[in-house]
């Protein structure tokens, strides 16, 4: 298995390498970082069109060769170049082809730095893949052999998120990482953290904490009952004004990975990202992951169960 990293033809993907290779590092995952270009012209075009595409071809390559610079000596890494009808599909293509188990990508150069964006590739690709996504925040830089340190779950204390939960700490734990089951609330008359077991300033978010508490411990006896466990577990509630507020209000640090998921509204066994979650990546401070329904999550527990 492998993970696929998408890289500008233009060369503006720093993030997406230093993402990739975080992820490649922790998981002992082999890299595959791909341009994406456009498929060449049909024969008998005019001949401006296929230098054109030469072009393209040679400016891809070139940036894989600044991308091969940047690339620590300590992650295995294959350097491809793609002809498709779209970037997506392309991306899909080699998915399929390289058996790859995770799409990385940048965020948007339009967007906030510090945040995750999300531009008309990666807004594709969270509507139509098949393996997780992996988003670094605009401006996302890793020191030198830095490894994932902690995956954080955004938890809504729902018993139907066990597949996200899992899933979670199955990777936490093959990666030496610990696991935070994170539930985040926006209301109007929030202005602070609260970890589990406090009480908020009204009727509602004390009961929906209560909630969360107990959906909580429960998905913490299930974590215990895999093969392998993380070795720190740990949660947390967050109260916001807005989602800003509330993604904010957690404690983020240098090694920490936030994982989504996908809203089950979407077609199955594909990422669709639902409007909360699409709130949540959009305010992450860190790296997401958003992961694809019950039917395909799942497998990253059972490939481990297998092994």
């Amino acid at each position: 298995m492998t993970l696929l990293a998408g890289y500008a033809p233009d060369g503006d993907s720093s993030g997406t390498v230093h993402l990739a290779t975080l992820l490649a590092r922790s998981s002992g995952e082999p890299l595959v970082i791909c341009a994406v270009i456009p498929s060449p012209p049909p024969p008998g075009m005019a001949r401006v069109d296929a230098e054109y595409h030469q072009q393209l071809r040679a400016e891809a390559e070139a940036a894989l060769a600044k991308a091969r610079a940047d690339m620590p000596s300590d992650v295995d890494v294959t350097y491809v170049v793609h002809e498709a009808q779209s970037t997506s599909s392309g991306l899909l293509d080699l998915v399929h082809e390289h058996e790859a188990k995770m799409i990385v990508l940048d965020s948007s150069t339009a967007g906030v730095f510090g945040h995750v964006a999300l531009g008309s590739v990666t807004s594709r690709l969270l509507h139509s893949s098949d393996v997780p996504v992996a988003l670094a925040p605009r401006g996302f830089r890793t020191k030198p052999g830095e490894v994932v340190r902690r995956v954080t779950a955004a938890y809504s204390g729902t018993p139907d998120q066990d597949d996200l939960v899992l899933a979670a700490a199955t990777v936490a734990a093959r990666v030496d990482a610990g696991l935070r089951l994170a539930a985040f609330a926006v209301r109007a008359n929030a202005q602070y953290t609260t970890t589990l077991g406090t009480e908020g300033d009204s009727p509602v978010i004390s009961e929906w904490a209560e909630v969360v508490e107990r959906e909580t411990n429960a998905a913490f006896e299930r974590v215990r009952a895999l093969p392998e466990i993380p070795d720190v577990m740990e949660s947390v509630i967050s109260h916001g004004r807005n989602w800003a507020e509330a993604l904010e209000g957690v404690e983020w640090d240098r090694g920490d990975v936030l994982t989504v998921g996908s809203s089950k509204a979407g077609p199955l066994a594909r990422v669709f990202l639902g409007s909360r979650a699409a709130k949540i990546v959009r305010y992450s401070p860190v790296p997401v992951v958003v992961v694809v329904p019950r039917s395909a999550s799942t497998r990253i527990v059972d490939q481990a169960e297998a092994e």
